[in-house]
């Protein structure tokens, strides 16, 4: 499997996971008049997860790996 391949499998089980996050039922336990921090619970939750979500985006997408090729770019630098 490429590293190209790999990389949008991550970016789609993240997207995925994403969706059931924000999704109703997970808001829903969050939906209450407690507070953290003097924070209503939802708005802690949603800042918090949305600020997760980013960091792993990035963490996921900036990974450089070199992928592997049969001909490897090399530099010669014997002169003729």
């Amino acid at each position: 499997m490429t590293p190209v391949r790999k990389k949008i499998q991550r970016l789609l089980v993240l997207f995925a996971f994403g969706v059931l996050a924000l999704n109703y039922p997970l808001l829903a336990l969050f939906s209450k008049t407690a507070f953290g921090f003097g924070i209503p619970l939802l708005y802690l939750y949603l800042f918090v997860f949305w600020t997760v979500f980013i960091i792993f985006i990035a963490v996921i997408a900036e990974r450089k790996k070199m992928p592997r090729t049969s001909h490897p770019l090399t530099y010669n630098r014997k002169a003729d």
